[in-house]
């Protein structure tokens, strides 16, 4: 039986984040041709998995101490991450690369307002609310808001090709005085649409990733922001500080921010030549 104040959501594409420190010095002594031989290893067994139907793969450089390599996959079935984490644990780079961190989530499109409304429906047609009529018009209404393309398209769409990106996990407040969980399903989804409003306001210059992780990791959500301006992150995140649902009632893990480059990039990124680019055509 569902609980009256959860509100539904749809799934999408399941994701894994895994993060790397990379012994660069131990690489560099290595000969050229064991280098190269490596490289072309990792991007056949990447390539593999790259802007398919049932997969996507993407690669960032993270600043800072906390990780250098990021790689973000993208699986239509839960066992894909597993398949993609033992292929990565297999290449002979991963001598060279040291976990830092991982996430786990799946791709996530919250429905406030679309449950409410399909409660409000279910009543007018005067149903008993968690009867076997109720659940099974219930199970109907949410599968439809699927099929509509802007959240159809989003639940399968690849990762966002821009070239610079930010990505951190978040929690809401569960205390025994600031509670997210004791507000009504009215406050709740009143609170969530003024800090949706903030995000639509840089429609365009960010491209934004939910991605639920209760269950699955340490906090609730999973958050990549995509953006062709690194300073577009500032400005979000500051902003949406400032807004009710995060200033009383969020809580933040680290955030990892980088530079997305592509897969025919890597020998670039791990020789150190320079800032490896990421190409809109080719791009991981």
């Amino acid at each position: 039986m569902r609980h009256p104040n959860v509100p539904e959501s749809l799934e999408g594409w399941w994701i894994l984040h895994r993060l790397f420190s990379f012994d660069r010095l131990s690489w560099d002594r290595l000969p050229e041709h064991e280098r190269d031989s490596m490289v072309k290893e990792a991007v056949s067994a990447l390539d593999v998995f790259k802007g398919k139907q049932d997969s996507d793969v993407g690669l960032a450089q993270i600043l800072g101490h906390k990780a250098d390599l990021m790689l973000t996959h993208y699986s239509k079935d839960y066992e894909g991450l597993a398949h993609v984490q033992t292929i990565v644990d297999k290449l002979r780079l991963s001598e060279y690369l040291v976990a830092a961190s991982s996430y786990v989530s799946v791709l996530e499109l919250g429905m406030y307002e679309a449950t409410g409304k399909i409660h409000s429906t279910l009543a007018e047609r005067l149903l008993k609310p968690h009867s076997p009529e109720w659940n099974a018009a219930f199970d109907e209404m949410v599968q439809e808001q699927a099929k509509i393309p802007h959240f159809g398209g989003r639940l399968w769409a690849p990762i966002p090709p821009r070239r610079y990106c930010c990505f951190y996990p978040m929690d809401k407040k569960r205390g025994e005085e600031v509670n997210w969980y004791t507000l009504s399903y009215e406050e709740r989804g009143r609170l969530m649409m003024e800090h949706g409003k903030i995000g639509r306001t840089y429609h365009g210059q960010v491209t934004q990733v939910i991605s639920g992780s209760i269950g699955f990791d340490t906090f609730e959500w999973g958050v990549d922001l995509y953006a062709d301006d690194p300073t577009v992150f500032k400005k979000l995140i500051y902003e949406m500080r400032f807004d009710e649902a995060s200033s009383k009632y969020g809580q933040f893990g680290d955030f990892w921010s980088g530079i997305q480059f592509s897969l025919d990039q890597l020998q670039v990124y791990l020789d150190g030549k320079g800032v490896p680019a990421l190409n809109v055509l080719t791009a991981v």
